[in-house]
């Protein structure tokens, strides 16, 4: 397998204990993948930050929003025998699925794009509110086009995985529209640019029973309303992105077509990257795929952490030829890496 990756050697570049919680009580199990904006001459990335409890050695204890906000916990005993607790990320209890952990966005910016910090005159956290983000936010991809960002984000509840989405022009002040895609939907990316007077969106609807976890494309005639879906990238047995595949950011606009940087899982989670060619004026044509991924969880950071042999990206800053993505690392660490377009590109199977 090649790894054309070139990682920061000052990764990772923010830990759990390089930022605060939120609530007292609450500790930073880990940081996940940011997106990545440019903003008032600073990058800036929204990771996710995702918080519970000191655990004990008899119970499993985790944060639930209601649907004003407001944060309490639920704690259960380890025998208790309803309770499955064999994923760091997930447990059942009662036949419902919650999350161990519970996410809220978290801005923090860098003046050179290594060295980030939480500013702290103005509002950096971003919460989860209403009944279908009880069990938090997450992954969110940011989109610039003219002076609005269009932030698209996991919204979990016990209803399910949705995709749901706000825009602002300042960083403080936000629109919030809602739900764009229900349950089961998640890694929606949107295009920086119309095509054709539409605009596109990369997402990932997903089924236990039938189908699998692969990238839709979806287009709207307003940023808001989504339909025409198409299957664009299904999953291949036998190779690196053979359990699921997913979205992540918003495709980078090269010559020869729209260049979508996704990343890739077995069955036994492993995740990589790779990339995918789509046509400039019809992007539900896929030109190129990866046949090895461009990059792979080698580094301790990578391999070891909350949910270790994870690179994840849903954020990158594009200058010329070099592609600066921000990944999470192990689901616990957020770090970057620059990777040349042209060595990806050439590094693709045209179909």
């Amino acid at each position: 397998m090649t790894d054309i990756a070139k990682r920061f050697p000052e990764n990772p570049l923010l830990s759990p204990k390089d930022l605060n919680p939120s609530t007292e009580g609450l500790k930073i199990a880990c940081l996940l993948n940011p997106g990545v904006f440019r903003f008032q001459g600073k990058t800036w990335m929204l990771v996710r930050v995702a918080e519970r409890p000191e655990q004990s050695e008899i119970h499993v204890s985790f944060p639930i929003l209601s649907e004003d906000g407001e944060t309490s916990l639920m704690e259960i005993e380890l025998t208790d025998p309803e309770l499955i607790a064999t994923d760091a990320r997930v447990v059942r209890y009662k036949g419902i699925d919650y999350l161990t952990t519970l996410s809220h966005l978290r801005l923090v910016c860098s003046d050179d794009g290594i060295h980030f910090y939480e500013p702290t005159d103005i509002n950096t956290k971003i919460f989860g509110r209403g009944k279908w983000q009880t069990f938090g936010i997450e992954d969110c991809r940011v989109t610039q086009m003219g002076d609005t960002y269009y932030l698209t984000f996991t919204a979990v509840s016990e209803s399910g995985v949705a995709v749901g989405m706000k825009t602002t022009t300042d960083w403080q002040t936000f629109i919030d529209h809602g739900l764009i895609f229900p349950p089961h939907n998640k890694d929606c990316a949107i295009f920086e640019e119309q095509i054709k007077s539409k605009y596109y969106a990369l997402h990932r609807p997903s089924s236990v029973d039938l189908g699998g976890n692969y990238i839709w494309l979806a287009e709207s005639p307003d940023g808001l309303h989504w339909g025409n879906h198409k299957c664009i990238a299904k999953t291949r047995a036998g190779m690196w992105d053979s359990g699921r595949v997913g979205a992540g950011a918003a495709p980078i606009k090269t010559d020869k077509g729209w260049l979508e940087i996704y990343h890739g899982a077995t069955k036994e989670h492993r995740y990589c990257l790779g990339a995918l060619l789509l046509d400039l004026d019809d992007p539900s044509k896929v030109l190129a795929r990866s046949e090895d991924p461009i990059m792979v969880p080698t580094e301790t950071y990578e391999t070891s952490g909350f949910f270790g042999h994870v690179v994840f990206t849903n954020g990158h800053i594009v200058d010329g030829d070099e592609a600066t993505i921000y990944y999470g690392a192990a689901d616990e660490f957020v770090c970057g890496a620059k990777l040349s377009i042209q060595q990806i590109m050439a590094g693709l199977k045209y179909l």
